[in-house]
């Protein structure tokens, strides 16, 4: 039986439908015309128009973060393809899902210097997980198959698929694949059983355990399966920036979140564990410090479903390869069957814990006439109950938030990690807006970063999302303006903004509502009304305090002992420690 005649670009809507695409988030040019007219005489999958090809990527990695499924992104050849590369390293860093479909110069024309053609799949390799170039109209929609695979199994990561526009134009027979099968590409999700068994042994036997987690948890949606191991152990719990949310925040046993700007009770207790249990980590710089200092005592287990990753950093004692939530579903299993009863408050680990969180390290100025950030997100995660999705750029507002607004759930901390993408927070809230219609979002962001992405603001004016942005506006770089202070004797060289727009006119100028805020007795207030409108985008522009530093803060080359603390910690043994 002969299948359906189709051109290219009714093969790439088709395949995208069969594949269950719900957003496809782009911008239209010459090269992927034919598609955009094949997107037009359909209603199967929503088109959402952003105002920059970087907005694309950042929308649709925000929709997958938020939802699991793969973001999709449609951009043209040339300045398309080069704009999507900041959001296609971003979702590369993170091991975010992703399938970025750019348009490239007719077959006849590549190498010739075509007007807007570039070697997308050279440009882009060193930050996908693969790329493809479709070199004949029969090949697109196994390409499809076989990227929204790759895409979505393993260690997620962005797939580049590159297609010339007269390969849209041809004709072939509509035929989408069931499933892939490919010999090269068959990643591991089981764990090893004797690695697994190694590994209880080890966990089961500690007298000072952590358990370390990552995003990871997160990806494999491991949530549930780390809820029930972390309580059946009793054991402390830190997580990274990006395993925020994979353990509940108001859990006695989570510890706060590790490294550069982690809780000083996190770092200390993992400098001197004696087991350590990484899930779905990395042991990235800003967690590890001094590699030379790093958990100097500790016996180290890693479970990770990417090989590459594997001791990549540290050494490990105990290795296992495979998805988070199988191999913690395995170790529950084993911890069932084990007579070890929780660790319990009164065991002496615990009791030099809760000594450690004594210092109270996120402790801030609360009676000050100026906005304190650290505030405004105490009151944000009060009057969302803890349950709104939030969205944010990078620098100190990214860490206050990480540090104030406890996230209890996964998937609610959406937010540039490995890559720290400026411009980051606006049209990822798209994505994830769009993904959660009914659902509070809320950018937290700083003014160097929002003008970065500003224009997006037209496209949540077009599709009528209700975003909240929570401006925290000091008027600087602030983290550079931190490191600055501390590390460049305070030359602050073009870390100070001094003609910055007037953010609630403007947002006004793109339809939204906008407000000013100045005292710290008008922040409650604020943000109830803020919320109160569930129809309309809010700006709300925080006026604070341009001197607050993120505390505590490790320097670069330190180890995780050697935290700075804020001066109202200067009686502590950890803040009488000086910066190199």
């Amino acid at each position: 039986m002969v299948g359906e005649q189709l051109r290219g670009a009714e093969i790439f809507v088709r395949a995208l439908a069969d594949e269950g695409v719900e957003f496809v988030f782009g911008y239209p040019g010459g090269a992927v015309l034919h598609i955009y007219d094949a997107l037009f005489n359909q209603d199967l999958i929503k088109h959402i128009l952003v105002r920059h090809e970087q907005g694309a990527t950042h929308a649709a990695d925000g929709y997958a973060r938020a939802t699991g499924k793969p973001g999709v992104v449609l951009v043209t050849s040339g300045p398309g393809a080069t704009n999507a590369v900041t959001g296609i390293a971003t979702a590369y860093m993170d091991s975010i899902p992703m399938v970025v479909f750019t348009g490239q110069v007719a077959r006849s024309l590549i190498g010739n210097d075509a007007f807007q053609e570039v070697d997308c799949i050279g440009i882009t390799r060193p930050c996908v997980k693969h790329s493809f170039l479709v070199e004949r109209v029969e090949d697109l929609a196994p390409t499809i198959k076989k990227a929204f695979y790759i895409a979505t199994t393993g260690r997620p990561g962005p797939v580049v698929v590159d297609i010339p526009k007269d390969v849209t134009a041809d004709i072939t027979e509509y035929q989408y694949p069931e499933s892939v099968d490919m010999r090269s590409y068959r990643p591991t999700v089981k764990g090893h059983p004797m690695q697994i068994k190694k590994a209880a042994g080890l966990i089961l036997e500690a007298q000072r355990p952590m358990i370390y987690t990552g995003g990871g948890v997160i990806l494999d949606n491991a949530a549930e399966a780390l809820t029930e191991f972390t309580r059946a152990l009793g054991y402390p719990i830190t997580q990274t920036l990006m395993g925020l949310g994979g353990y509940p925040s108001s859990d006695r046993q989570f510890i706060g979140m590790l490294g550069m700007h982690g809780t000083y009770e996190a770092n200390m207790a993992m400098h001197h564990c004696d087991v350590l249990v990484a899930v779905g980590a990395r042991f990235d710089d800003r967690v590890t410090g001094d590699l030379a200092k790093f958990c100097p005592n500790a016996r180290i287990i890693q479970i990770d479903i990417d090989p590459s990753s594997i001791a990549k950093n540290v050494p490990v004692d105990v290795p296992i390869v495979g998805g988070c939530d199988s191999v913690l579903r395995d170790l529950n299993a084993i911890i069932r069957k084990s007579a070890r009863k929780p660790m319990g408050e009164d065991d002496p680990w615990w009791q030099q814990i809760r000594d450690w969180q004594k210092i109270k390290c996120l402790e801030y100025d609360r009676k000050s006439q100026l906005i304190k950030p650290q505030y405004v997100l105490e009151e944000l995660w009060k009057i969302t109950k803890g349950d709104a999705y939030i969205t944010s750029d990078v620098g100190q507002h990214q860490m206050w938030a990480a540090q104030f607004y406890g996230f209890d759930k996964p998937r609610r901390w959406i937010n540039s990690g490995g890559l720290g993408t400026m411009g980051f927070g606006l049209p990822s809230a798209v994505g994830v807006q769009l993904a959660h219609p009914g659902q509070p979002v809320a950018c937290v962001t700083g003014e160097a970063s929002f003008v970065m992405c500003i224009q997006e603001l037209s496209t949540c004016k077009q599709y009528d999302l209700p975003i909240k942005i929570i401006l925290l506006n000091n008027r600087y770089m602030g983290m550079v303006r931190q490191w600055q202070e501390f590390f460049y004797d305070r030359r602050y060289s073009h870390s100070y903004f001094d003609s910055l727009p007037d953010f609630v006119s403007l947002a006004e100028s793109f339809g939204h509502i906008g407000r000013r805020i100045e005292n710290p007795a008008d922040v409650k207030d604020a943000l109830k009304d803020a919320f109160a409108i569930t129809d309309r985008l809010v700006l709300l522009d925080f006026v604070t305090d341009q001197t607050e530093n993120v505390y505590p803060m490790i320097a670069a080359g330190k180890g995780q002992t050697e935290m700075h603390l804020a001066p109202s910690q200067a009686g502590s043994e950890a803040a009488s420690r000086e910066l190199a």
